[in-house]
């Protein structure tokens, strides 16, 4: 076991999880800032709501659907004319975060509809009996009042953000699952792979547990 433990090139297994983190968080953070307000107009747009524009609303659902029905794999090849352009590179980190966004911002658009259609319609109601606009009402009401179901949101895309991590090894994207396709797969390898299998594991474990956490914190409930 202990020889095991030694053939092990930690330094490199070391390098790969800090890809993995980068990759995750700042991909995490453009789909957030890209899914949060696709999923806000989705809702807007939908059927007896604020804002409703049925044709509005099945644009924006056809590209989310789209967007949502190419595999992931699939999309990273499709993506590498625009990643090159984007970032300069398909390779690596940087090549890995663009399919990431496009892969992983649909995903939580829906997440944030479904979250704000629990919103109690009799609070949207109080609200525009004060005369509210709709940013106030958005701002004002929906958002606070949905956000443990946004946080579980954020929790549940982070999770599938390293799986899509780990998948973008498949052309290079670094990280983990580079690692174990290149010194696990190719070069039969099983120490490197079952390693690779754990810190991933124990990585959507501890998203998990702190994602609860802030949805326990925030909850009003």
């Amino acid at each position: 076991m202990a020889q095991w433990l030694t053939n092990v090139d930690w330094l490199e297994i070391g390098r790969a999880c800090g890809d993995t983190l980068v990759m995750v968080g700042v991909s995490l953070f453009f789909v957030v800032l890209l899914g949060l307000p696709l999923g806000i107009a989705l809702f807007l747009t939908g059927k007896r709501q604020l804002l409703e524009q049925p044709l509005v609303y099945a644009v924006l659902s056809f590209v989310v659907n789209l967007l949502r029905s190419v595999p992931f794999v699939i999309l990273l090849i499709v993506m590498i004319p625009v990643t090159v352009v984007l970032v300069g590179t398909s390779l690596g980190v940087p090549g890995a975060i663009p399919p990431l966004v496009v892969g992983g911002a649909p995903l939580f658009a829906r997440l944030v509809e479904a979250a704000l259609r629990e919103v109690d319609r009799g609070i949207v109601e109080a609200t525009q009996a004060m005369g509210a606009t709709v940013p106030q009402i958005v701002f004002g009401a929906l958002l606070p009042e949905a956000l443990p179901g946004i946080l579980a949101g954020v929790t549940v895309t982070s999770i599938t953000l390293v799986s899509y991590a780990a998948m973008s090894g498949v052309i290079g994207g670094g990280g983990l699952g580079d690692l174990a396709i290149r010194f696990g797969y190719q070069r039969f390898q099983t120490d490197v792979m079952v390693i690779t299998v754990a810190l991933l594991v124990v990585l959507v474990q501890l998203l998990q547990m702190l994602g609860d956490r802030l949805v326990l914190r925030f909850s009003r409930r």
